[in-house]
Formats: structure tokens, sequence, C-alpha cells
């Protein structure tokens, strides 16, 4: 038998950084205003930050705190903190002082990164805490001249190498342990189902906060493509890099997708991937993105699987329906990613339900791309992974054809009279009204049923629809005990990755009253 020091290398994803800073070095790697560095450079200055965390007295293990928008201060965190051995922590710049503060304690970060833009917030986050501050801009930059090249090499690909917190909706957010094997792994599938290449243009519209931004931090680089970055969500700046037709890859929530399809400056244009999870588009959504040229792939997936876990594959066949029809199935999650196991749905003894489209039932996900656990709550952690199986918290049934469709999460599910009602159901009828740009539906106290559907309704720039107009849209697509009773007009409260804050809703409603069942909590579905 071979020696396996020939046939053995451990995975990490940095190994992505050092092929591509030898095969495409003189290409494009970053892009971010004004500056431009190719792989060369890109790989030089990763290597360098290893070795100013080094100088900084971070050693293997440590845990190294960002906090950065999209730029390249965070891009290049996803690779030096690794080439130091240390284990990333990549800051939610959405949430406040104080959740941050927890976070950073409850890592045990020796050392913070920090935008610029963001020393105040850093200050504030670390008061009392023994944490390092190192500010972007002129300072890092001087640190980073004056640092020397680190690697420090993997030896267990299943170590700690990031954590990522969950937004911790019903209390303290949760440390999902990333290892170098998945981040690997992950990177690898998402490049491979949408087809990164060297000539991919990837803009940064998903926070790399967020899941690592889905492992498309590691995957674009895979591919000797070209990193964008975009500090802020911009819409309009979003079309004016679409219509300069370099762009060929984002991912958004559908949130940021009904913003760009309702934005004035929206036009048909090239063809652009777009990878959408967080909650599932509406077919009136992906309808109107098609015709804009945003061709959307519809994926599943949670902080504790590295992001998009499970895609829709779209079948050749599916291109002969019409395009009404090709929205429906765009709106299903699919089937597990190239390197995921099969994925289960499952009743609450843990044995899967029919594969009949209609039998409800827990997701349940295994595999290369699941979590170590939440870091330092093992209880959590158990309780996630009852029988080497994890439990997303998410409902669902199979098709026949093995493709999954989220119906809800469990925590949403209304049961109104011993019905249940799906609130993704009831959101999709009331957003195919062409008045409306985006809707949450929630359960809300009800003395007769015990609790009824309610909705909070965002109108578009030029929509004019009453509450009964509403309500009669949505009786002439649904059975009428699952029309909205309360419907209530205004901006929805979203979490820092864009999705709706239903948990707020839920909550202010069920004020003084008792709901069997949770009324918040959960981890981020992507």
């Amino acid at each position: 038998m071979v020696d396996t020091v020939v046939n053995f290398e451990a995975l990490t994803p940095t190994a992505y950084l050092d092929r591509s800073a030898a095969v495409f070095a003189d290409r494009t790697a970053v892009v971010d205003g004004s500056l431009r560095l190719t792989y060369a450079e890109f790989h030089d200055r990763c290597l360098r930050q290893a070795g100013l965390l080094h100088d900084l007295g971070v050693r293997p293990g440590d845990r190294v705190a960002v906090l950065a928008p999209n730029t390249h201060l965070m891009l290049e965190a996803h690779y030096g903190v690794l080439y130091a051995g240390a284990v990333l922590v990549a800051l939610n710049t959405r949430l406040s002082a104080a959740e941050l503060a927890y976070i950073v304690e409850h890592s045990g970060a020796r050392v913070m990164l920090h935008d610029p833009g963001l020393g105040s917030e850093a200050a504030e986050i670390t008061a009392g805490l023994e944490v390092r501050l190192v500010g972007g801009g002129e300072e890092y930059e001087r640190l980073l001249g004056e640092a020397g090249r680190l690697r420090v090499p993997v030896s267990d690909e299943r170590a700690l190498m990031a954590l990522n917190y969950t937004s911790g909706t019903t209390g303290r957010p949760k440390g999902v342990m990333y290892h170098h094997r998945g981040a690997y792994l992950q990177a690898m599938a998402m490049a491979m189902h949408f087809k990164l290449d060297s000539e991919s243009t990837y803009l940064w519209t998903l926070p790399m906060f967020h899941c690592s931004g889905w492992c498309f931090t590691w995957a674009v680089t895979l591919a000797g493509g070209t990193h964008v970055c975009l500090p802020r969500l911009d819409v309009e700046r979003v079309w004016e890099l679409l219509a300069g037709g370099g762009i060929t890859h984002f991912c958004a929530a559908p949130t940021v997708l009904v913003m760009l399809a309702d934005h004035a400056a929206a036009r048909p244009g090239g063809d652009v991937v777009v990878a959408v999870g967080g909650a599932p588009p509406s077919p009136t959504l992906l309808e109107r993105c098609g015709e804009l040229g945003l061709r959307v792939t519809h994926l599943y997936g949670l902080t504790e699987t590295f992001g998009p876990v499970v895609i829709c594959d779209w079948r050749p066949e599916w291109d002969r329906l019409p395009v009404a029809e090709q929205a429906v199935v765009r709106a299903r999650q699919g089937v597990g990613n190239v390197i995921s196991c099969a994925v289960r749905v499952v009743d609450p003894e843990g044995e899967d339900v029919p594969a009949d489209g209609e039998t409800i039932g827990e997701v349940a996900l295994r595999g290369n791309n699941v979590m170590l656990g939440y870091y330092r709550d093992e209880e959590a952690t158990a309780t996630a992974v009852p029988d080497g199986w994890f439990r997303t918290g998410d409902l669902g049934v199979l098709h026949p054809d093995g493709y999954l469709q989220i119906r809800d999460r469990a925590k949403d599910v209304i049961i109104s009279g011993g019905e249940n009602i799906s609130s993704v159901e009831v959101e999709a009828a009331l957003v195919s009204h062409p008045a409306v740009l985006e809707a949450a539906v929630v359960a809300v106290p009800d003395e007769k049923w015990g609790e009824r559907p309610a909705a909070w309704v965002t109108l578009k720039d030029d929509g004019d629809v009453s509450a009964d107009e509403l309500r009669e849209h949505v009786r002439g697509r649904l059975a009428g005990f699952k029309v909205p009773g309360r419907i209530e007009f205004g901006p929805l409260p979203k979490t820092g990755s864009g999705k709706i804050r239903k948990f707020e809703l839920r909550s202010a409603a069920w004020a003084g009253h008792e709901r069997l069942g949770p009324v918040g909590g959960g981890s981020d579905g992507v």
C-alpha cells in the first residue's frame, strides 16, 4: 500500500487561492471600488494578513473577529485567518453592539479586524473585553506591509475553521462550527452547480458574513473568477453594474430580488445567473425575474449546512412547460447538491414520510456540509442531531421525483380550528396581486379558532389596493379559512441578511396570550 503522505492531503479552502495564484496570477481577482487586485497580489496580501495576525499574538486555534461590510478586508480574512491557523468569526454588521459584544465574548476572539468606517462601533463592542483592535485603511495597510508571509499547515481537515453565528431570534445567537473539509467541498459544489469559471464575474450582493457568503467567498476563487465587492446594497448601483454587461453571477434573498424587480432602473438585459435563498420565492417573483434576464436558481440551506445544501436542479424537459408553470417548478427547493447526502423528510418518530408531494414532515440532513455542532452548547447540538440526522425545523414534502418543497418553518405553521395553514402558501397568494411588493403571514390569537392568519403587506410604489380587495384576491386562490382576517400595510422588519423577521410580528401579536409551540427561534435559513 502506498504511504498516505503521497495520496492524502487535508482539504482546506485556502488551497483554491494557492492554485489560482499560480494558474491565474495576472488575472483580476478582486475589484473593490478603485482597488483592483490580481490573483498574485490577493494571494500575497492574504498570506501577509496571516503574518500580521501572528505578529499580534494570534496562534493556531485562536479566534479572530472581523467587522466589515463586503470589502476586500472581509474577503481577505476568509483566507488570511485560515492561513494563520486561526478561526474566523465574521460579524453581522447589522446587529446591535450588545449582540455583537456577546458574540465576540462567547467566541473568545483575541483580535478584531474592522472596517475604517466602523472604528467607534468596534470600540463599543469590545469595551471591557481583552480584544486587540486593528482598523482597516492606513493602519491595516501599514501592518500588512510590515508583516511576513505565513501559512500554517492544516493537519486535520475536520478541525474548527470558522464560527458563523445565527441571528438568535429567541435568545442568544448560536455559534455554528464550520470545518475545513465542509467549506472546501461546499465551495466546489457551488462552483459546479452555478458553472463558475475564470470568465465569471461575481457581484457581492449577499453579505460575506452570512454563512461565509454561502461559501462563494471560496467558490469564485476556485474558478479563478473575479470578486466585485459591494459594501452596501444599492439597488440602482446593482442595475448599473448589471447593465454594464460584466456581471455574470450574484446571490440574494428573495426580498433583494423584489427590490431589484420593482426598481425604476429594472430593464431586460443579458443572461445573469442568480442563486436565491432565505425564504421561498413566489412564482410571481420568479416569472418577473425571468423577464428581466435574471436566470434564478432556487436553493435551500441553513447556517448549519454551510449555506445551500439543496438546489432546484433544472431538468431540460421543463423548458417545454409554459412560463408560469416553469416558475412554479422553480419555486421548489430541489434535491441535495452534488456533495450532499439525499434529503429526507421525516415524521416525529424519525421515519420517512411518503414521497407523494402531500405528506408533510420535517426536513432532515446529513453529510460533509453539516456543521460540527454549536460552539460551547452541547445541549443544543444534541437536540438538533438526535439520531445522526440534523433536524432543520423546516416542514416540507417530497415530490415523487425526489424534489423537496418547503411548506413552512415548524414555528410558522398556523393551526386554525384544527386545520393546518401554510404561511408560505398564503404569502404567495398575496404577492400574486400586481400591487403587492412583499408580504409576511403569521398566526395571531383568535377566540373562536385558536389562531388565524394575519398579513403584513408592503405595496409597490404605484400600488393601490385595500385590505378587502386583497382578501377577495386570496379567496379566489385559496380556501376561505386560509384568507387573512387582518391585513396591515407598511414596511416589514428584516434581518441582517434581508429575511423578513416574522418572529417580531408574531411576538407582538401574541403578547399577553398563550400559544402552543414556539413563537420564534430556529436557525437562519438560506
